[in-house]
């Protein structure tokens, strides 16, 4: 284990971080490391800017993903390497995306109704969605 390793694991000790966020953000470090071929104490901003672009375009990572990564940056380079950059600006994690829930027709909720065998289940069900229409008006 190399001392920047040790001193990160060590870091995050102190830190109380769960073991399992330890092993991923070191994992990350790595791979971010093997991915410019150098020591993370010799790469800077464009490199991590640089690294997150390949994340997203040539690995197609989910956002989730990119952000733990970016999360592992922002600790070896704050907490353990004490850089001062303005991180927000040096390493900025990506916006998730918002999901909207899907909507049923009325034919679908009338369907998905009429496949409830229970009389009691399917009037609790009915009740609960004529709540949810007032309270969306």
């Amino acid at each position: 284990m190399t001392s920047l390793r040790q001193r990160m694991v060590e870091d995050m000790q102190i830190r109380n971080l769960a073991v399992g966020t330890q092993q991923v953000y070191v994992r990350q470090v790595s791979l971010f490391a093997r991915h410019f071929h150098k020591s993370p104490e010799l790469l800077g901003p464009e490199q991590i800017r640089s690294y997150q672009i390949h994340l997203t375009n040539e690995k197609k990572l989910d956002t989730n993903t990119i952000i733990v990564a970016m999360s592992a940056l922002r600790f070896l380079y704050k907490i353990t390497l004490k850089r001062n950059w303005s991180l927000d600006e040096a390493i900025p994690a990506p916006k998730k995306p918002r999901k909207l829930p899907v909507i049923l027709s009325p034919e679908e909720v009338l369907h998905f109704l009429n496949c409830v065998a229970s009389r009691k289940h399917r009037a609790i069900l009915t009740d609960s969605m004529t709540e949810c229409n007032f309270s969306a008006r």
